[in-house]
């Protein structure tokens, strides 16, 4: 079998103009290759990392740009015509392991709909539809986008065995979709790789073999997703997010596939929830986003203009919540936040009392015996710093622990966040004070505290923090990855923070 992506479908039948316009040509080096592909986004298209690998055969791709120029024509089913669209690749990104790669597209595709990625695998003798620009029977380089059905053979891990019933995977078909079709539904199964080709123009006439190995991608929704969605995340107005929480709002837990989720709340009042991603990657953590609040419009005001501290909390029974401190005092426990919205209001401290308005900052985390993530931290603008046990059942009216008296000290603590960055029973407190110097202080519970770290010097970068929040965001086994948004729209993520120090930094949005 071969795997040249100089490498249509011999046998195959031109398709209508209209059908299939997610189908992609790809020619890579000025003609040195031509692949196949689909469009999975309006900016990004599927196809096979051997398409771009010096070695076909061994199809290995570095994330980023291409190494030879390459060129996509999209929603274009006739070469001949005009329709679609032709714009540059200007960048890959491999899927590890797998004959897979995402090509983003210069710019966005109009009039042409992505085909959706397939969720159910492939079923030994299911009927498969395969379609590219490849060689025919009788043509080198064919005009047209041409179709015909394969029978699955085998599924395995990653990949499938599929034969052509009058047909065969030709040179030019690379990276071509393998489609389910179904009640009016195309989906998506898996990108043509290696072919033995028969009957295509140009192979030996003695081989007759028209098998084909395909890479499967019904598996790889969480990571297309991912994929596309990078560009969406890095183009948000990062100088305008004043507060960041952290928690489990979508779904997942600590040790589970989908990491931990993040709410911003921006200058304009808007409220967005990114959602985990399912995998370790520390450069895109994030794979998804829903509004839960819109801005006002003129004229209207929206209860998120008044937001003074914000913090991610669990509750128990579902997904995470949260704990708001307004303006006026007011202090509002929202017991379960999700894509659509937040549920189970709750106010534990009534607008204009005499304490909560000198509250400086709140963060929620398990510094008590109960296990849940729902035991406030408060530092006070006279430099207390209190507890306040298992919010859900107590509130915050009688129980509240002092943890330190009255210090000038505490008084610049610019934010604090929960996390486990130590391994202690309980969780820790990190601290970023008005000089940038951050301070970890390790197993905080209701005696007090215990010790403390210093994990950035005086004088630091952090002196342009504008928010600061601790979570599970990369290896998701403890909430001990730091994000920091810095006043100039960049936003850097620390993997593995420990009483050693912040280690690695990364930009995710530069």
């Amino acid at each position: 079998m071969t795997s040249v992506p100089a490498y249509a479908v011999a046998g195959g039948t031109a398709t209508p103009g209209g059908a299939y316009t997610f189908a992609v040509k790809l020619d890579i080096g000025d003609g040195k290759r031509s692949c196949s592909g689909a469009l999975v986004d309006k900016q990004w298209v599927l196809t096979a990392a051997g398409c771009f690998a010096d070695d076909p055969k061994s199809p290995k791709v570095t994330e980023g740009a291409p190494k030879w120029k390459t060129t996509a024509t999209v929603g274009r089913t006739d070469l001949t015509g005009t329709a679609g669209t032709v714009t540059d690749v200007t960048q890959v990104v491999p899927y590890a392991g797998r004959d897979v790669v995402m090509a983003q597209l210069a710019k966005p595709v109009s009039g042409v709909t992505p085909v959706a990625v397939a969720s159910a695998p492939p079923t030994q003798g299911e009927e498969l539809k395969v379609i590219g620009f490849g060689r025919t029977k009788t043509e080198w380089v064919p005009d047209k986008l041409h179709a015909a059905a394969f029978t699955v053979d085998a599924v395995q891990d990653g990949k499938l065995e599929i034969t052509g019933k009058s047909a065969a995977v030709c040179k030019g078909d690379t990276g071509g979709p393998a489609l389910r079709e179904s009640g009016g539904r195309v989906e998506l199964v898996a990108v043509n790789s290696t072919s033995w080709q028969g009957g295509c123009l140009g192979t030996d006439p003695a081989e007759t073999r028209t098998g084909a190995v395909d890479a499967r991608v019904d598996d790889l929704g969480a990571w297309v997703q991912q994929v596309r969605y990078r560009q969406v995340f890095a183009a948000a107005p990062w100088e305008k997010a004043t507060h960041i929480a952290s928690g489990y709002f979508t779904g997942g837990s600590a040790g589970g596939t989908r990491h931990m989720d993040m709410i911003v709340r921006w200058k304009d009042a808007e409220v967005t929830l990114y959602q985990g991603s399912d995998d370790k990657d520390p450069r895109h953590p994030f794979a998804a986003e829903y509004q839960l609040a819109k801005p006002p419009v003129a004229g209207k005001t929206s209860i998120w203009q008044h937001v003074e501290q914000l913090t991610g909390a669990s509750f128990g029974g579902g997904t995470d919540g949260l704990v708001v401190r307004w303006v006026d005092g007011e202090l509002t426990q929202y017991t379960h936040v999700d894509a659509k919205g937040f549920h189970g209001e709750k106010m534990l401290a009534k607008a204009k009392n005499t304490t909560w308005p000198h509250a400086q900052q709140i963060t929620a985390g398990r510094y008590s015996a109960n296990q849940q993530r729902d035991d406030l931290l408060v530092t006070w603008d006279d430099g207390r710093v209190t507890l306040h046990p298992d919010l859900g059942t107590n509130g915050v009216a009688d129980k509240a622990q002092k943890l330190l008296a009255k210090t000038s000290t505490w008084t610049h603590a610019g934010q604090v966040s929960a996390g486990e960055f130590t391994g202690k029973k309980t969780m820790d407190l990190l601290v970023r004070w008005s000089d940038g110097e951050a301070t970890l202080y390790p197993g905080v519970d209701t005696a007090g505290f215990h010790g403390e770290s210093n994990v950035r010097p005086e004088k630091s970068y952090w002196t342009n923090a504008t928010a600061v929040v601790g979570g599970a965001f990369v290896a998701n086994d403890r909430a001990n990855d730091v994000i920091v948004s810095w006043a100039n729209g960049s936003v850097s993520l620390y993997p593995g923070v420990d009483a050693a120090g912040t280690h690695e930094e990364i930009k995710i949005v530069k």
